[in-house]
């Protein structure tokens, strides 16, 4: 399949949940920190947005399994149980004009559809899911703010005023005082937002190739608000906090997004694997799998 009609299968998902009011990028774990396939792999990027967003809107397990393997472990899908695609990359040979390979390879975007346990029946859960314990509040609060202290290499916090901004200029970090916040949750959340923002530095992951990303309503704008909003999801759910923050004019919001993505197909799948990225260097982490397009999303 087309890597073009992979970002379009993707994309239509994630409209489908906007226009019914989910924003998947706001809750990206259920019933743990994260969702995993049946043999405890962790889903990363786009595919961890999707899955455990649709797993939180319809009251799934965040358990997620294919056709086969159900099958291959004696059990069956439920009559009418609707999959969920997932993405992953495959890398192949690169040939020349002249058929030839050039010893190069390129990403080609993929998908094949999971099922969640509840949609199964005749198998049973693994035993990962029984350990899934979701931290208290205290702890969660401790975990989010241990993000900030490991950061490495971070910008310059400053506290004081009423915005909330990173400033590539000066690679700096501007809050309001927490007590401005009406919970500590929406202060973290608000931080690993700029957070996400300031790995585009040059110092850092380089997203910032140009001073495009400051043109408000840009296609790489949006995408670096999108990179932004995802990479405070997955920072959130690594603490185990839940994002909270209250939208104004939440239906425009979608709306904006929903036009945004259809405009642009790509745009999440992109954003998601760049928003990983930044999550993972924030939190000290390197990763070789190209599960959720980690490593192509440079190439795309």
């Amino acid at each position: 399949m087309a890597t073009n009609k992979v970002y379009q299968v993707i994309t239509e998902r994630i409209v489908e949940l906007l226009k019914q009011g989910v924003i998947p990028w706001r809750k990206p774990w259920v019933n743990g920190p994260a969702t995993r396939s049946y043999h405890g792999h962790e889903y990363r990027g786009v595919n961890r947005m999707l899955l455990s967003a649709t797993a939180s809107f319809q009251g799934l397990r965040g358990c997620w399994i294919t056709f086969n393997q159900v099958k291959a472990l004696g059990g069956q899908v439920k009559a009418g149980a609707k999959g969920i695609p997932v993405v992953f990359w495959k890398w192949i040979e690169e040939i020349d004009e002249r058929g030839e390979p050039t010893g190069k390879k390129i990403p080609i975007c993929r998908y094949y559809t999971v099922f969640s346990i509840c949609q199964t029946e005749g198998i049973d859960e693994p035993a990962w899911v029984a350990g899934q314990l979701p931290r208290s509040r205290s702890e969660s609060l401790e975990a989010a703010e241990a993000l900030w202290n490991g950061y490495q290499n971070p910008p310059s916090l400053l506290h004081g005023g009423d915005r909330a901004a990173y400033l590539p200029d000066l690679d700096q970090i501007t809050m309001p005082h927490r007590d401005q916040f009406e919970s500590l949750e929406e202060y973290y959340c608000t931080l690993f937002h700029e957070m996400t923002h300031s790995t585009g530095h040059a110092s850092r992951l380089d997203r910032f190739k140009s001073c495009e990303h400051v043109v408000f309503g840009s296609e790489t704008y949006s995408r670096e608000e999108l990179v932004a909003e995802m990479g405070a999801a997955f920072l959130a759910a690594e603490a185990g906090i839940e994002n909270r923050r209250v939208l104004e004019n939440t239906a425009a919001y979608l709306d904006n997004w929903i036009k945004a993505l259809q405009g642009e197909p790509r745009m999440v799948v992109v954003a998601a694997a760049q928003a990983q990225k930044a999550a993972d260097f924030i939190l000290g982490r390197k990763f070789d799998d190209n599960e959720g397009g980690q490593d192509a999303s440079s190439s795309l």
